[in-house]
Protein backbone atom coordinates (compact mmCIF):
# COMPACT_ATOMS: atom_id res chain seq x y z
CA UNK A 1 0.00 0.00 0.00
CA UNK A 2 1.56 3.63 -0.72
CA UNK A 3 0.67 6.59 1.18
CA UNK A 4 0.85 10.46 0.34
CA UNK A 5 0.05 12.62 3.34
CA UNK A 6 -0.60 16.31 2.43
CA UNK A 7 -1.28 19.24 4.29
CA UNK A 8 -4.22 20.40 2.16
CA UNK A 9 -6.43 18.33 -0.18
CA UNK A 10 -8.82 19.20 -2.25
CA UNK A 11 -11.19 16.01 -3.56
CA UNK A 12 -13.49 17.11 -6.19
CA UNK A 13 -15.75 19.34 -3.91
CA UNK A 14 -14.87 19.71 -0.64
CA UNK A 15 -11.11 20.63 1.02
CA UNK A 16 -9.25 18.62 4.10
CA UNK A 17 -6.69 19.55 5.97
CA UNK A 18 -4.15 16.89 7.17
CA UNK A 19 -5.06 13.58 5.48
CA UNK A 20 -3.54 10.64 3.87
CA UNK A 21 -4.15 9.27 0.39
CA UNK A 22 -3.83 5.42 0.41
CA UNK A 23 -3.13 4.15 -3.07
CA UNK A 24 -3.38 -0.17 -3.94
CA UNK A 25 -2.52 -0.72 -7.66
CA UNK A 26 -3.05 2.51 -9.13
CA UNK A 27 -6.22 2.78 -7.57
CA UNK A 28 -7.45 4.92 -4.66
CA UNK A 29 -7.91 2.62 -1.50
CA UNK A 30 -8.74 5.30 1.40
CA UNK A 31 -8.46 9.31 2.27
CA UNK A 32 -7.79 9.24 5.84
CA UNK A 33 -6.80 11.66 8.75
CA UNK A 34 -2.91 11.38 8.43
CA UNK A 35 -0.66 10.53 11.49
CA UNK A 36 2.28 11.84 11.53
CA UNK A 37 4.40 13.96 9.23
CA UNK A 38 2.56 15.73 5.62
CA UNK A 39 4.18 17.46 3.02
CA UNK A 40 2.95 20.54 2.72
CA UNK A 41 1.02 21.68 -0.23
CA UNK A 42 -2.41 20.89 -2.08
CA UNK A 43 -3.23 17.53 -2.89
CA UNK A 44 -6.34 17.81 -6.18
CA UNK A 45 -7.62 15.36 -8.74
CA UNK A 46 -5.56 15.27 -12.15
CA UNK A 47 -5.75 17.42 -14.95
CA UNK A 48 -7.51 16.23 -17.81
CA UNK A 49 -6.64 17.99 -21.37
CA UNK A 50 -9.15 17.43 -23.79
CA UNK A 51 -7.44 19.47 -26.87
CA UNK A 52 -3.38 19.01 -27.19
CA UNK A 53 -1.66 19.52 -30.45
CA UNK A 54 1.56 19.12 -28.83
CA UNK A 55 4.31 19.61 -25.98
CA UNK A 56 7.78 19.34 -25.71
CA UNK A 57 8.68 20.18 -28.85
CA UNK A 58 6.81 17.71 -30.56
CA UNK A 59 3.81 18.41 -32.95
CA UNK A 60 0.98 15.32 -33.05
CA UNK A 61 0.15 16.32 -36.74
CA UNK A 62 4.28 16.61 -37.65
CA UNK A 63 5.11 13.02 -35.88
CA UNK A 64 2.09 11.20 -35.49
CA UNK A 65 4.06 8.32 -33.20
CA UNK A 66 4.74 7.25 -29.90
CA UNK A 67 7.62 8.85 -29.14
CA UNK A 68 5.81 12.22 -29.71
CA UNK A 69 2.93 10.66 -27.83
CA UNK A 70 5.51 9.92 -24.89
CA UNK A 71 6.73 13.38 -24.97
CA UNK A 72 3.57 15.28 -24.91
CA UNK A 73 2.69 13.86 -22.20
CA UNK A 74 5.68 13.93 -20.17
CA UNK A 75 5.77 17.86 -21.09
CA UNK A 76 2.37 18.30 -19.62
CA UNK A 77 2.53 16.50 -16.54
CA UNK A 78 5.02 18.78 -15.64
CA UNK A 79 2.05 21.07 -15.64
CA UNK A 80 -0.69 19.09 -13.77
CA UNK A 81 -2.10 17.14 -16.70
CA UNK A 82 -2.31 13.40 -15.97
CA UNK A 83 -4.55 12.43 -18.85
CA UNK A 84 -4.79 13.73 -22.37
CA UNK A 85 -6.63 13.04 -26.14
CA UNK A 86 -3.84 13.96 -28.53
CA UNK A 87 -5.42 15.95 -31.13
CA UNK A 88 -4.58 15.72 -34.82
CA UNK A 89 -5.47 18.85 -36.63
CA UNK A 90 -6.93 18.66 -40.16
CA UNK A 91 -4.61 16.21 -41.97
CA UNK A 92 -4.67 13.91 -44.54
CA UNK A 93 -6.47 10.44 -43.94
CA UNK A 94 -2.86 8.90 -44.61
CA UNK A 95 -1.76 10.89 -41.14
CA UNK A 96 -4.79 10.54 -39.35
CA UNK A 97 -3.99 7.06 -39.73
CA UNK A 98 -0.87 7.07 -38.42
CA UNK A 99 -2.23 8.56 -35.35
CA UNK A 100 -4.69 6.72 -34.92
CA UNK A 101 -2.40 3.72 -35.50
CA UNK A 102 0.18 5.54 -32.18
CA UNK A 103 -2.85 5.51 -29.83
CA UNK A 104 -4.01 2.20 -30.46
CA UNK A 105 -0.52 1.11 -29.45
CA UNK A 106 -0.17 3.40 -26.59
CA UNK A 107 -3.20 2.58 -25.20
CA UNK A 108 -2.89 -1.01 -25.62
CA UNK A 109 0.82 -0.43 -23.63
CA UNK A 110 -0.76 1.03 -21.20
CA UNK A 111 1.31 4.34 -21.96
CA UNK A 112 0.79 6.93 -18.66
CA UNK A 113 -1.93 9.64 -19.31
CA UNK A 114 -3.30 8.82 -22.94
CA UNK A 115 -6.76 7.64 -23.23
CA UNK A 116 -8.03 8.39 -26.93
CA UNK A 117 -7.91 10.61 -29.10
CA UNK A 118 -9.46 14.21 -30.89
CA UNK A 119 -10.35 14.73 -34.73
CA UNK A 120 -10.30 18.14 -34.98
CA UNK A 121 -11.17 18.22 -38.41
CA UNK A 122 -11.08 17.57 -41.01
CA UNK A 123 -14.88 18.10 -41.43
CA UNK A 124 -14.56 22.06 -40.73
CA UNK A 125 -16.25 25.27 -42.79
CA UNK A 126 -13.53 26.93 -44.83
CA UNK A 127 -14.56 30.56 -43.39
CA UNK A 128 -13.66 29.86 -40.23
CA UNK A 129 -10.62 27.44 -40.71
CA UNK A 130 -8.50 29.27 -38.77
CA UNK A 131 -4.64 28.18 -39.09
CA UNK A 132 -6.31 24.65 -40.32
CA UNK A 133 -4.60 23.85 -43.95
CA UNK A 134 -7.58 24.65 -46.73
CA UNK A 135 -6.56 21.69 -48.63
CA UNK A 136 -7.56 19.13 -46.43
CA UNK A 137 -10.57 19.96 -45.45
CA UNK A 138 -13.60 17.97 -47.12
CA UNK A 139 -16.23 15.70 -46.52
CA UNK A 140 -16.80 12.98 -44.31
CA UNK A 141 -16.69 9.92 -46.08
CA UNK A 142 -15.54 6.10 -46.13
CA UNK A 143 -12.00 6.48 -44.98
CA UNK A 144 -12.37 8.63 -41.99
CA UNK A 145 -15.53 6.45 -40.93
CA UNK A 146 -13.15 3.26 -40.99
CA UNK A 147 -11.25 5.57 -38.56
CA UNK A 148 -13.74 6.58 -36.15
CA UNK A 149 -15.04 3.17 -35.86
CA UNK A 150 -11.75 1.89 -34.42
CA UNK A 151 -12.48 0.30 -31.05
CA UNK A 152 -8.95 0.44 -30.11
CA UNK A 153 -8.60 4.14 -29.71
CA UNK A 154 -10.08 4.62 -26.10
CA UNK A 155 -12.34 7.70 -26.55
CA UNK A 156 -13.10 8.90 -29.47
CA UNK A 157 -13.79 12.95 -30.04
CA UNK A 158 -14.37 14.66 -33.44
CA UNK A 159 -14.81 18.29 -34.03
CA UNK A 160 -17.37 19.03 -37.03
CA UNK A 161 -18.90 22.02 -38.84
CA UNK A 162 -22.43 21.05 -38.47
CA UNK A 163 -22.90 23.11 -42.31
CA UNK A 164 -20.33 20.45 -43.74
CA UNK A 165 -21.68 17.36 -41.93
CA UNK A 166 -25.12 15.79 -41.61
CA UNK A 167 -27.39 15.59 -38.74
CA UNK A 168 -27.55 11.84 -40.19
CA UNK A 169 -24.07 11.19 -39.86
CA UNK A 170 -24.04 12.85 -36.64
CA UNK A 171 -26.19 10.30 -35.56
CA UNK A 172 -23.40 7.57 -37.29
CA UNK A 173 -20.58 9.43 -35.09
CA UNK A 174 -22.28 9.22 -32.37
CA UNK A 175 -23.69 5.27 -32.89
CA UNK A 176 -19.73 4.40 -33.10
CA UNK A 177 -18.89 5.69 -29.54
CA UNK A 178 -17.84 9.22 -31.01
CA UNK A 179 -18.05 12.27 -28.80
CA UNK A 180 -18.99 14.70 -31.41
CA UNK A 181 -18.07 18.83 -30.56
CA UNK A 182 -19.11 21.30 -32.48
CA UNK A 183 -16.70 24.09 -33.99
CA UNK A 184 -14.76 25.76 -36.61
CA UNK A 185 -18.17 27.06 -38.31
CA UNK A 186 -19.90 29.52 -39.86
CA UNK A 187 -23.35 27.75 -39.13
CA UNK A 188 -26.61 29.55 -38.23
CA UNK A 189 -28.33 28.66 -34.83
CA UNK A 190 -30.71 26.66 -36.46
CA UNK A 191 -28.22 24.43 -37.83
CA UNK A 192 -25.87 24.28 -34.64
CA UNK A 193 -29.54 23.55 -32.90
CA UNK A 194 -30.04 19.96 -34.96
CA UNK A 195 -26.38 19.08 -34.35
CA UNK A 196 -26.99 18.97 -31.15
CA UNK A 197 -30.61 17.56 -31.26
CA UNK A 198 -28.35 14.64 -33.30
CA UNK A 199 -26.25 13.93 -30.40
CA UNK A 200 -23.29 16.45 -30.27
CA UNK A 201 -22.72 17.22 -26.76
CA UNK A 202 -19.47 19.84 -26.92
CA UNK A 203 -17.97 22.67 -28.77
CA UNK A 204 -14.42 23.40 -29.20
CA UNK A 205 -12.57 26.30 -28.19
CA UNK A 206 -15.86 28.26 -27.30
CA UNK A 207 -15.76 31.74 -29.01
CA UNK A 208 -12.93 30.78 -31.42
CA UNK A 209 -13.68 30.18 -34.79
CA UNK A 210 -17.07 29.98 -34.18
CA UNK A 211 -20.46 32.20 -35.89
CA UNK A 212 -20.81 34.88 -32.92
CA UNK A 213 -23.86 36.00 -31.71
CA UNK A 214 -25.65 38.77 -32.72
CA UNK A 215 -28.98 40.02 -31.77
CA UNK A 216 -31.00 38.44 -34.49
CA UNK A 217 -28.96 35.69 -35.68
CA UNK A 218 -27.26 34.06 -32.27
CA UNK A 219 -24.78 32.15 -34.45
CA UNK A 220 -22.60 28.96 -32.71
CA UNK A 221 -21.62 31.34 -29.77
CA UNK A 222 -24.82 31.81 -29.08
CA UNK A 223 -26.45 28.48 -29.04
CA UNK A 224 -23.57 27.31 -27.25
CA UNK A 225 -24.27 29.76 -24.56
CA UNK A 226 -27.96 29.25 -24.31
CA UNK A 227 -27.89 25.62 -24.39
CA UNK A 228 -27.70 23.95 -21.03
CA UNK A 229 -26.61 20.28 -21.57
CA UNK A 230 -23.58 21.02 -23.84
CA UNK A 231 -20.16 21.19 -22.60
CA UNK A 232 -18.00 24.02 -24.10
CA UNK A 233 -14.09 23.92 -23.81
CA UNK A 234 -12.14 27.44 -23.30
CA UNK A 235 -8.90 28.12 -23.49
CA UNK A 236 -8.37 30.41 -20.78
CA UNK A 237 -4.63 32.01 -22.02
CA UNK A 238 -5.80 35.90 -22.02
CA UNK A 239 -5.31 35.85 -26.06
CA UNK A 240 -8.10 33.73 -27.12
CA UNK A 241 -11.33 34.92 -24.90
CA UNK A 242 -10.81 38.64 -23.51
CA UNK A 243 -11.68 38.45 -19.82
CA UNK A 244 -15.27 40.06 -20.04
CA UNK A 245 -16.35 37.01 -22.97
CA UNK A 246 -14.99 34.55 -20.25
CA UNK A 247 -16.99 36.22 -17.19
CA UNK A 248 -20.04 35.99 -20.05
CA UNK A 249 -19.48 31.98 -20.65
CA UNK A 250 -19.05 31.80 -16.60
CA UNK A 251 -22.32 33.59 -15.70
CA UNK A 252 -24.25 31.91 -19.02
CA UNK A 253 -23.78 28.26 -18.39
CA UNK A 254 -24.36 25.82 -15.59
CA UNK A 255 -21.47 24.76 -13.89
CA UNK A 256 -20.16 21.92 -14.64
CA UNK A 257 -20.01 22.66 -18.56
CA UNK A 258 -17.37 24.61 -19.03
CA UNK A 259 -13.78 22.73 -19.53
CA UNK A 260 -10.63 24.48 -19.35
CA UNK A 261 -8.60 23.15 -22.29
CA UNK A 262 -5.02 24.12 -23.78
CA UNK A 263 -5.31 24.01 -27.29
CA UNK A 264 -1.16 23.38 -26.89
CA UNK A 265 1.08 23.13 -29.56
CA UNK A 266 4.78 21.92 -29.23
CA UNK A 267 6.39 24.46 -27.55
CA UNK A 268 4.76 23.85 -24.15
CA UNK A 269 7.88 23.05 -21.73
CA UNK A 270 10.42 24.05 -24.38
CA UNK A 271 12.25 27.70 -24.93
CA UNK A 272 11.51 27.18 -28.58
CA UNK A 273 10.17 30.08 -30.40
CA UNK A 274 9.58 28.78 -33.99
CA UNK A 275 8.13 25.77 -35.19
CA UNK A 276 7.04 24.77 -38.61
CA UNK A 277 3.47 23.97 -39.29
CA UNK A 278 2.55 22.37 -42.91
CA UNK A 279 4.04 24.87 -45.20
CA UNK A 280 4.37 27.64 -42.91
CA UNK A 281 6.17 28.95 -39.74
CA UNK A 282 4.31 29.89 -36.04
CA UNK A 283 5.77 32.19 -34.04
CA UNK A 284 6.21 32.46 -30.48
CA UNK A 285 5.80 36.35 -28.60
CA UNK A 286 5.98 35.58 -25.10
CA UNK A 287 2.61 33.11 -24.31
CA UNK A 288 1.27 34.04 -27.92
CA UNK A 289 1.40 31.95 -31.11
CA UNK A 290 0.68 33.17 -34.53
CA UNK A 291 1.22 32.18 -38.03
CA UNK A 292 2.75 34.36 -40.78
CA UNK A 293 -0.68 36.09 -41.53
CA UNK A 294 -0.25 36.75 -37.36
CA UNK A 295 -3.77 34.63 -37.00
CA UNK A 296 -3.69 32.86 -33.55
CA UNK A 297 -2.28 29.14 -34.18
CA UNK A 298 -3.07 27.32 -30.68
CA UNK A 299 -0.68 28.11 -27.64
CA UNK A 300 1.34 27.83 -25.19
CA UNK A 301 -1.01 27.14 -22.27
CA UNK A 302 -0.87 24.40 -19.71
CA UNK A 303 -3.73 23.29 -17.35
CA UNK A 304 -1.83 24.96 -14.41
CA UNK A 305 -1.40 28.22 -16.00
CA UNK A 306 -4.92 28.08 -16.55
CA UNK A 307 -6.28 27.04 -13.25
CA UNK A 308 -4.31 30.33 -11.86
CA UNK A 309 -5.25 32.35 -15.10
CA UNK A 310 -9.10 31.55 -13.80
CA UNK A 311 -8.62 32.36 -10.71
CA UNK A 312 -6.29 35.73 -10.30
CA UNK A 313 -7.74 37.11 -13.38
CA UNK A 314 -11.43 36.13 -13.64
CA UNK A 315 -12.16 35.88 -10.07
CA UNK A 316 -13.35 32.39 -10.19
CA UNK A 317 -12.66 30.14 -7.04
CA UNK A 318 -10.54 28.12 -6.52
CA UNK A 319 -12.66 25.20 -6.26
CA UNK A 320 -14.38 25.96 -9.63
CA UNK A 321 -11.36 26.40 -11.57
CA UNK A 322 -10.27 23.05 -10.13
CA UNK A 323 -13.22 21.47 -10.91
CA UNK A 324 -13.18 22.71 -15.09
CA UNK A 325 -9.55 21.09 -14.53
CA UNK A 326 -10.59 17.74 -13.80
CA UNK A 327 -13.89 16.86 -12.68
CA UNK A 328 -16.24 18.24 -15.34
CA UNK A 329 -13.64 17.17 -18.24
CA UNK A 330 -13.85 13.42 -16.80
CA UNK A 331 -17.69 14.10 -16.63
CA UNK A 332 -17.63 15.46 -20.83
CA UNK A 333 -15.66 12.21 -21.16
CA UNK A 334 -17.41 9.75 -18.95
CA UNK A 335 -14.64 8.89 -16.74
CA UNK A 336 -16.63 7.96 -13.66
CA UNK A 337 -13.08 6.98 -12.25
CA UNK A 338 -11.45 10.32 -12.64
CA UNK A 339 -11.87 14.16 -11.36
CA UNK A 340 -12.38 13.08 -7.86
CA UNK A 341 -10.20 12.06 -4.68
CA UNK A 342 -11.67 9.12 -3.56
CA UNK A 343 -11.68 5.50 -2.61
CA UNK A 344 -11.84 3.31 -5.91
CA UNK A 345 -10.91 6.38 -8.01
CA UNK A 346 -7.79 6.60 -10.15
CA UNK A 347 -4.88 7.69 -8.64
CA UNK A 348 -4.33 10.29 -10.73
CA UNK A 349 -2.77 13.22 -8.72
CA UNK A 350 -1.41 16.45 -8.59
CA UNK A 351 0.53 18.21 -5.77
CA UNK A 352 0.02 22.06 -6.46
CA UNK A 353 2.29 24.87 -4.05
CA UNK A 354 0.70 27.90 -2.99
CA UNK A 355 1.17 29.67 -6.15
CA UNK A 356 -0.57 27.02 -7.88
CA UNK A 357 2.42 25.57 -9.83
CA UNK A 358 2.99 21.71 -9.86
CA UNK A 359 5.24 20.23 -7.20
CA UNK A 360 4.47 16.27 -8.42
CA UNK A 361 2.18 14.21 -10.22
CA UNK A 362 1.00 11.09 -10.25
CA UNK A 363 -0.47 8.83 -12.55
CA UNK A 364 -2.28 5.81 -11.47
CA UNK A 365 -0.16 6.27 -8.20
CA UNK A 366 3.23 6.22 -10.17
CA UNK A 367 4.98 9.46 -10.29
CA UNK A 368 5.48 10.94 -13.41
CA UNK A 369 6.96 14.76 -12.61
CA UNK A 370 8.50 15.92 -9.25
CA UNK A 371 10.17 19.27 -9.24
CA UNK A 372 13.61 20.05 -8.81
Amino acid sequence: MQQLSVSRLFDGEQWFDNVSVNIDNGIIHSVVPASGNVQPGLLVPGFIDVQVNGGGGALFNTAPNRQSLHTMLRAHARFGTTAMLPTVITDSVSVMHQAADAIAAAIADNEPGIIGVHFEGPHLSVPKKGVHPQQHIRQLTAAELAIYSRSDLGIKLVTVAPENISAEQIRQLVALNVIVCLGHSNADAATVQAALAAGATGFTHLYNAMSPLTSREPGMVGVALADPDSWCGVIFDGHHIHPVAAKVALAAKPKGKLLIVTDAMSPVGTDDTEFDFFAGKVMRDGSKLTNEAGALAGSVLDMAGAVQYAVQQLDVSPDEALRMASLYPAQFLARSNSGRIIAGGAADLVLLNNNWQVEANWIHGEPIFTAE
